[in-house]
C-alpha cells in the first residue's frame, strides 16, 4: 500500500481557535428570538388597528367611506336686480350653466380634448390647474363660466369618459343692450387671484363672480347672494344617481337707483345724434343730469360706451384688445373720469368769487375791444370785434372774455381758488362710484408744492375763463353749479336711492343778491339773445352757461396752421326753473369742431323730458283723484290703459243725475 506524500506544513498549521458565526447555535438563536419579538410585535400592531377600524372607530370610517360616493354640489345664488328709480328693472338675471371641474377625479390626460372640446386655450387650462394645485382638491375649480348649446352638447356626450366634468345651472347678468347706462352700471366677471389678495374680496373662493367696475363693484356686496349646497350621491363614474338634501340659497337684495329711465333713454340718444350742422356723425363725451335739492343723479351718459353682455361669461381676447387699443376710450366713465378745462363754463364761479370777495359789485364794468393788456400781454376776446362797455349781466350773458380777465386779474389767484375750492372742484364729489377723478383748482401753494416755482399774476387771467391749469368733470360742474344756483348748498351726489341719503354737504352763507344776479345773468345766456339760445324752453325758463374749452394755445395753432382746432371741448351746463332748480344738466363734447352752444340742445332735450314727465305724472295723479271722488260718491267710471279718464256712455238715471249733481258741489265743499 502505498501512501501519498505527506504536506510538509500539514503540522505547522494550527487549528482555528474560534468557531464561525455560521455555526455557532448561540447566534443563530439570537436572531430567531429578534425575529420572532418583531413578528409578535407587528401582529399585535395590526391586530390593534384591526380593533379600532372595526369596533372602536366604527362611525367614524362609516362616514369617509360613506363621503366616497356621496357629493357636495353648489348652488349658486343669483346677484340682486338693479332698478331705475320707478322700480323699473334695468339690469336682471337669466338661467344659464357654469361648469366646473372636480379635481379630485381629475387626470391630467384628459386636459387636451376637454380643452379641445370646449373650445379652450389648452396651455390657459394647463396653467389654471397648476394654480390651484396649492388648494384642497376637494374644492372644484371653475372651467368655464358660461356654456353655449354646442358645450352642453359635448358635456352630455362625454359623461362616461370625463367624469371630472361637473354641470351646474346658474344666474347669469342680463344688461341693457347698445351700452345703455353701461358706465353707471359696470359689469362683473370671475374674481381675480390679485382681488383675492385684497380685504375687499377676502371672503370670496376662487371663481366666485363678483362686480369689476360701476355699480356692481360699489355695492357688490349688497348685490351678492349667499351660495347653497346640494348634496347628491354619485357612482363610480361620478354620475349623479340620487338627491340625499339641499341648503337653498340666499338671494343678492334688489338696488334701487335714482336713475330715471326716461332721462337716461334721451341723454343716450341725443349723444348718438348727428350733428349736421358740423357734420359730426357720432359724439365723445357725457351728458348728466343731477337734482341739486337732494343728489340724486337722474341721468349719467358717457361716449363712446361699451357692451357689459360680453363680459358676463369671460371677455373675448379679441373683444378686450379692441376695447383697450381704442384711442378714445371707451372704458372710461367721462361723467366722473374726463378731466378737461371747462372753459366759460366757469365764469360764473368767477363772478361769485368776484362779488362775494368784494372785488367787484355788479355795477363794475369793463371795456372790451376784442382784447386787453395784462401784465405785458395781450389777451384776447372770443369775439374779435368786442363787446364795448360790459357790466356783470351783460359779460355773463355774451360771455366776454374781456370782462373775465380783468375780474381775474384784480381779485387774484387766492381769491379765485378758495371759491373754486367751496364749489367742489380739485376734490371728490363723493359719488359712489369707483375710481373718480379729481381734477385741479389751480393755486399759488399747488404751483409751489409741485413745481417749486411762485404763482405769477399774469397766470390768473386764464384761469378766470376756465382755461389755464384748470381741470373739471362733468359730475364736478354739475354739482358746483347746482350748490351756487340753490343759494349756497353742495350735496355729495349719489346714485343709490334711499330714503335719507346722509352724505357730505357744504353750506356756505351766500349773498342772495349776488346769487342772484349770477342766476339772471345765465338766464339771459338762453332767453335774451346770449350765447346758448339753443336751450331755450317755451314752458319752462332755463337758465345756463356755455363753454368753449381750448386745448392747444393761440400761438401754437397760428403755428401749425390752426391745426388743433378740431380738439377744442364743447361744454354746456343748465338748471331749470330758474328761481328754484330741480334739476342740472351738463353735457361735455370731447374734441368737438363747434363751440359750447352745439351742447346746448342736449341739455335742452333732456331738462324737457323731466318736465313733460312730471307733466304727465301730475295729469295722472290729478285723474286718479278724480276717479277716487267719483268712486266716494258712488258714480261709475273706469280709467282707460293710458290712464285717462273715460265716461260712462249708458244713460244715467234719476239717481245718477243727482249724485253727479252732489259731485260737482264736492270740490268747493271740501
Amino acid at each position: 500500500m502505498i501512501l501519498p506524500p505527506v504536506d510538509p506544513q500539514v503540522e505547522t498549521q494550527r487549528p482555528p481557535e474560534k468557531t464561525p458565526l455560521r455555526d455557532d447555535t448561540h447566534f443563530a438563536a439570537g436572531k430567531i428570538a429578534i425575529f420572532q419579538y418583531l413578528t409578535v410585535i407587528i401582529f399585535f400592531f395590526l391586530i390593534s388597528g384591526f380593533w379600532k377600524l372595526q369596533v372602536q372607530s366604527t362611525e367614524q370610517w362609516d362616514d369617509k367611506a360613506l363621503a366616497n360616493s356621496i357629493k357636495s354640489v353648489p348652488v349658486l345664488a343669483p346677484r340682486g336686480r338693479i332698478l331705475d328709480r320707478d322700480g323699473r328693472v334695468i339690469v336682471d338675471n337669466y338661467s344659464s350653466f357654469r361648469l366646473l371641474l372636480a379635481r379630485e377625479q381629475l387626470k391630467e390626460e384628459h386636459l387636451r380634448p376637454i380643452a379641445q372640446g370646449l373650445d379652450l386655450d389648452y396651455n390657459d387650462l394647463i396653467s389654471k390647474v397648476r394654480r390651484f394645485s396649492s388648494r384642497p382638491t376637494y374644492e372644484p375649480m371653475v372651467l368655464k363660466q358660461e356654456l353655449s348649446p354646442g358645450d352642453l352638447a359635448f358635456v352630455d356626450s362625454h359623461r362616461d369618459f370625463f367624469p371630472e366634468l361637473v354641470l351646474i345651472q346658474s344666474e347669469r347678468r342680463l344688461y341693457p343692450q347698445n351700452g345703455f347706462l353701461a358706465h353707471a352700471l359696470g359689469y362683473t366677471g370671475q374674481v381675480s387671484e390679485a382681488e383675492l389678495d385684497s380685504p375687499e374680496f377676502a371672503k370670496y373662493q376662487p371663481g366666485a363672480v363678483v362686480g369689476k367696475f360701476g355699480i356692481e363693484r360699489e355695492y357688490n356686496d349688497w348685490l351678492t347672494g349667499t351660495d347653497g349646497q346640494r348634496q347628491v350621491v354619485v357612482d363610480n363614474r361620478g354620475q349623479v344617481r340620487k338627491k340625499l338634501s339641499e341648503k337653498p340659497y340666499v338671494p343678492g337684495k334688489d338696488l334701487e337707483l335714482t336713475i330715471d329711465l326716461d332721462l337716461q333713454a334721451v341723454a343716450e340718444l341725443a349723444m348718438d345724434a348727428p350733428v349736421n350742422e358740423l357734420h359730426v356723425q357720432h359724439k365723445n363725451g357725457a351728458v348728466v343730469a343731477y337734482d341739486p335739492r337732494t343728489g340724486e343723479v337722474l341721468a349719467m351718459a358717457s361716449r363712446p360706451t361699451f357692451d357689459p353682455n360680453k363680459f358676463t361669461g369671460g371677455i373675448k381676447a379679441k373683444d378686450w384688445k379692441e376695447l383697450n387699443e381704442n384711442l378714445d376710450h371707451p372704458l372710461m366713465n367721462k361723467a366722473i373720469q374726463a378731466q378737461q378745462p371747462p372753459g366759460s363754463t366757469f365764469k360764473p364761479i368767477t363772478a361769485l368769487a368776484g362779488l362775494e370777495s368784494g372785488s367787484i359789485d355788479d355795477q363794475f364794468t369793463a371795456h372790451c375791444s376784442g382784447g386787453i393788456a395784462l401784465y405785458g400781454k395781450y389777451q384776447r376776446c372770443w369775439e374779435k370785434h368786442g363787446h364795448g362797455t360790459v357790466a356783470l349781466h351783460r359779460g355773463i350773458v355774451q360771455s366776454c372774455d374781456v370782462y373775465f380777465y380783468t375780474i381775474g386779474a384784480k381779485m387774484g389767484i387766492d381769491n379765485l381758488s378758495f371759491y373754486g375750492d367751496l364749489v367742489g372742484f380739485g376734490q371728490s364729489t363723493g359719488i359712489d362710484l369707483p375710481h373718480e377723478n379729481i381734477g385741479l383748482m389751480p393755486s399759488a401753494r399747488w404751483k409751489m408744492r409741485t413745481q417749486r416755482q411762485k404763482w405769477y399774476a399774469g397766470e390768473t387771467p386764464s384761469v378766470a375763463i376756465g382755461q389755464g391749469a384748470l381741470t373739471v368733470t362733468p359730475i364736478q360742474l354739475a354739482r358746483a353749479i347746482g350748490g351756487l344756483a340753490v343759494g349756497g348748498t353742495w350735496r355729495q351726489p349719489h346714485l343709490v336711492k334711499k330714503e335719507k341719503f346722509e352724505g357730505k354737504e357744504v353750506h356756505w352763507n351766500l349773498n342772495p343778491d349776488n346769487v342772484k344776479d349770477i342766476v339772471d345773468g345765465m338766464y339771459g345766456v338762453v332767453n335774451e339773445g346770449g350765447t346758448g339760445g339753443r336751450a331755450r324752453l317755451a314752458a319752462v325758463p332755463v337758465c345756463g352757461k356755455t363753454g368753449t374749452a381750448q386745448l392747444t394755445s393761440e400761438d401754437y395753432a397760428k403755428a401749425h396752421g390752426n391745426k388743433g382746432r378740431e380738439l377744442e371741448n364743447a361744454w354746456f351746463v343748465g338748471f331749470a326753473p330758474c328761481n328754484a332748480p330741480e334739476v342740472v344738466v351738463v353735457a361735455l363734447f370731447e374734441h368737438f369742431p363747434g363751440h359750447g352752444q352745439y351742447a346746448g340742445p342736449i341739455v335742452r332735450d333732456v331738462l324737457k323730458a323731466y318736465f313733460d314727465k312730471k307733466t304727465r305724472l301730475a295729469m295722472l295723479k290729478q285723474e286718479q283723484e278724480k276717479v277716487s271722488a267719483m268712486a266716494r260718491i258712488g258714480l261709475p267710471s273706469n280709467v282707460g290703459q293710458a290712464g285717462s279718464l273715460q265716461a260712462d256712455v249708458k244713460p244715467a238715471p234719476a239717481a245718477v243725475d243727482k249724485r253727479r249733481a252732489a259731485y260737482q258741489a264736492a270740490p268747493q265743499e271740501q
